[in-house]
C-alpha cells in the first residue's frame, strides 16, 4: 500500500510537473494582456475624441512586423521636450489617453505612443525581443523628424512600459535625453515569486531566495534590475506606495543599482499612489516633480542673441 506521505509527494510531483508545463506553453499570455477581460483589441477612443492634434503613425519593426502608433502635439509646431510613452501591460494605449491629455498640458510636451506587436491595432504577437525591436524603430522614426527637438526625446514607462523604457534608453545613450521610470519592477522573474507564490522557490532574480531552476524557462525575463546600472542618462523614479501590483522596494532596488553608477537619479515616492492612478490621485506633486526634472535635465535650447560691442550695439554693420 502505498503511504500517505507517498501520496503528498507525488501530489507536489505532479503538480509541479503541471505547473511546469503551463509555464512553458502559456508564459506570454501570462506576461502580456493585449486585450482587458470584456473588451475588444480595438481601440475605444482616438485623440480625436478628446479634440486633441495628432497623427497616425505606422512604422516596421527590424522583423517586419507592422506596428501602430499616435504622435500627439500640444500644438503642430510645438519644440518642448517629446515624451516616449511606454504603457502597463494590460489593454492598449487608447486607455491611457486621458492621462496623455494632461500631461501635454501639465508638462507642455509632444507625446508619441507605440501600440507593442500584438496590441491594439499593431501585428504580431507580443515577446520581449519583438518589443525592443518595436521601441527601437519608434525612436529612430522620432529622430529623423524635423518638426520637433530630437535632443529632448525623453522615455516615460509605467510597469512593462518602464522595463521597455529601460531597455531602449540603455540601447541608446546618443538619442535619449533622459528617462523616467514608475512603478516599475525589477524583473519578470521577480514577480512570478510575487504574482504566483509557489514559483518563487523555482523562479526568481538575484534576491530571491531558492534554487531558481526554472529560470531558463522565462522567455521574457524582462531583467531591469541589470539594465537600469547601465543607463548613464538622468533617471527620474516615481514610486506609489501603494502600489497594489509591483511592490514598491522593487523600485527601491532599481534606484539604488542605478544611483550606485550614476549621480544624475531621483528618487520621488508618493504616498497614496496606486499601480495606475499616482499621476491622478497625487495630482499637483506628481506633475511638479515631472516638470522641475524636464526643467533641468533637458531644459529648452537658449535662443542665440547677436554679439554686443561695449556699447550695448552690435559690432556687425547693418
Amino acid at each position: 500500500m502505498v503511504s500517505y506521505v507517498n501520496i503528498v509527494l507525488y501530489g507536489i510531483g505532479g503538480m509541479l510537473v503541471a505547473g511546469l508545463a503551463l509555464l512553458v506553453a502559456f508564459q506570454e499570455k501570462l506576461v502580456y494582456i493585449p486585450v482587458l477581460p470584456g473588451l475588444t483589441k480595438s481601440y475605444p477612443i482616438t485623440p480625436a475624441r478628446l479634440r486633441l492634434i495628432y497623427e497616425d503613425v505606422w512604422l516596421r519593426s527590424s522583423d517586419g512586423v507592422r506596428l501602430h502608433s499616435w504622435f500627439i502635439k500640444l500644438f503642430p509646431d510645438c519644440r518642448g521636450p517629446t515624451i516616449m510613452f511606454f504603457q502597463e501591460n494590460a489593454g492598449n494605449i487608447a486607455h491611457r489617453l486621458e492621462m496623455v491629455r494632461v500631461m501635454l498640458q501639465r508638462l507642455q510636451c509632444n507625446v508619441f505612443m507605440l501600440s507593442y506587436r500584438g496590441y491594439g491595432a499593431s501585428d504580431g504577437y507580443p515577446s520581449q525581443h519583438g518589443i525592443i525591436n518595436d521601441a527601437q524603430a519608434a525612436l529612430d522614426h522620432l529622430c529623423q523628424r524635423t518638426d520637433i527637438d530630437t535632443d529632448r526625446i525623453v522615455v516615460f514607462g509605467r510597469s512593462l512600459g518602464g522595463a521597455v523604457g529601460a531597455a531602449l534608453t540603455k540601447n541608446n545613450s546618443d538619442k535619449v535625453a533622459a528617462l523616467i521610470l514608475e512603478n516599475t519592477f525589477t524583473s519578470i522573474l521577480d514577480m512570478a515569486g510575487v504574482l504566483f507564490p509557489l514559483l518563487k522557490w523555482f523562479i526568481g532574480g538575484p534576491g530571491t531566495k531558492g534554487p531558481k531552476i526554472l529560470n531558463f524557462l522565462v522567455r521574457s525575463p524582462w531583467r531591469t534590475i541589470d539594465v537600469i546600472g547601465q543607463v548613464k542618462q538622468p533617471v527620474l523614479f516615481l514610486s506609489g506606495l501603494q502600489d497594489e501590483m509591483v511592490p514598491p522596494f522593487q523600485m527601491q532596488m532599481l534606484y539604488a543599482k542605478a544611483a550606485a553608477r550614476n549621480r544624475q537619479c531621483q528618487f520621488v515616492e508618493f504616498p497614496t499612489g496606486m499601480h495606475m492612478d499616482t499621476w491622478l490621485v497625487e495630482g499637483d506633486q506628481y506633475w511638479k516633480t515631472m516638470k522641475q526634472f524636464l526643467e533641468q535635465h533637458v531644459p529648452k535650447k537658449k535662443e542665440n542673441k547677436p554679439l554686443q560691442n561695449g556699447n550695448g550695439n552690435s559690432p556687425f554693420p547693418k
